[in-house]
């Protein structure tokens, strides 16, 4: 079967009087990115900036490793444009040949009963291993590491709430900081910093996932959940494995890359220098807002591609 695509009107795609065409950039290739938790559906995903970045690459693999979908704080009310645009440009990267593992993790759980699903590039599972000439590497999403998760799940959705709330609050601070022309902070990740307890939930979750990956013989083991990136190698009784974790797109918008030359490498949004520049291609995201602006247009080609109509 094959990725539903969502065909538009030619008036949905054409570009008003005056606006050329522009030229389309270069793409980093890799051959394998890893995301996770983006958080779609609440205030603190950076979907904007995640799509950006999805469109400066061109992955053979793309990994998105849980909690992609926020599904335990979804709300009708609250599903940004920009939101919408990152499924949209999600599918139609599978539809063009890359292949896209989606690995479950705590906030998109009630995907799990799905897991083996196939629609043509597009695979539903809820852990995964490559094999690479680095070596082998294991990714799962990491949250049955997680106490809290296992023992008291409405502990864990009420902290999911709370970790909302205080994102809101930061990107509010953040806005009167930068009318005052001062830096940015990231008051989540002090606490997780100062908190010795949290510290140490962090080093216990390392530890665990490299220990577990030794014993199934893997050379690598790349997990999210905990928002906190990190490459760090890590000896254990069979040996050394690599840990990796892809962090997170609610505050420090970075991911996992691999490539053939470099190995694996975490890629940081705010300290790529391409990033920060104006963006430029304003003619695609005029086109980009044409196409939220025809929800009828978006129904109309879901249901030819699914011979409903």
């Amino acid at each position: 079967m094959s990725i539903p695509t969502f065909p538009l009107p030619e008036s949905a795609n054409a570009l008003p009087a005056g606006i050329a065409q522009p030229a389309a950039r270069r793409k980093r290739r890799v051959a394998v990115a890893v995301i996770s938790d983006v958080h779609l559906g609440t205030y603190g995903c950076h979907a904007k900036e995640l799509l950006r970045y999805l469109k400066s690459i061109r992955p053979q693999v793309l990994v998105l490793n849980g909690d992609i979908v926020d599904i335990w704080q979804f709300s009708k009310n609250y599903w940004p444009p920009a939101h919408m645009r990152v499924v949209r440009y999600l599918v139609g990267l599978a539809a063009k040949g890359t292949k896209i593992h989606y690995l479950t993790g705590n906030h998109d759980e009630l995907l799990r009963k799905f897991a083996g699903l196939r629609l043509g590039q597009f695979r539903l599972d809820n852990k995964l291993v490559l094999d690479l000439p680095h070596g082998r590497t294991w990714l799962f999403h990491g949250d049955v590491f997680d106490v809290t998760m296992r023992h008291s799940r409405w502990l864990a959705k009420l902290g999911g709430h709370g970790y909302d709330l205080l994102i809101l609050i930061n990107r509010l601070v953040n806005h009167g900081l930068e009318k005052l022309g001062r830096p940015r902070v990231a008051l989540s990740k002090r606490v997780k910093e100062r908190v010795k307890s949290a510290v140490a939930a962090v080093n216990n979750f390392e530890e665990t996932a490299t220990a577990i990956a030794a014993d199934r013989g893997y050379r690598y083991v790349a997990c999210g959940h905990i928002h906190q990136p990190e490459i760090k190698a890590v000896p254990t009784a069979k040996g050394e494995v690599t840990y990796l974790n892809s962090g997170d797109w609610v505050e420090n918008l970075t991911a996992l890359e691999y490539t053939a030359e470099a190995g694996w490498q975490l890629y940081y949004y705010n300290d790529d220098p391409h990033m920060q520049q104006p963006i430029e291609d304003q003619a695609l995201d005029m086109a980009e807002e044409l196409a939220d602006a025809n929800p009828a247009a978006l129904l109309e080609g879901l249901l030819v591609e699914f011979n409903i109509k």
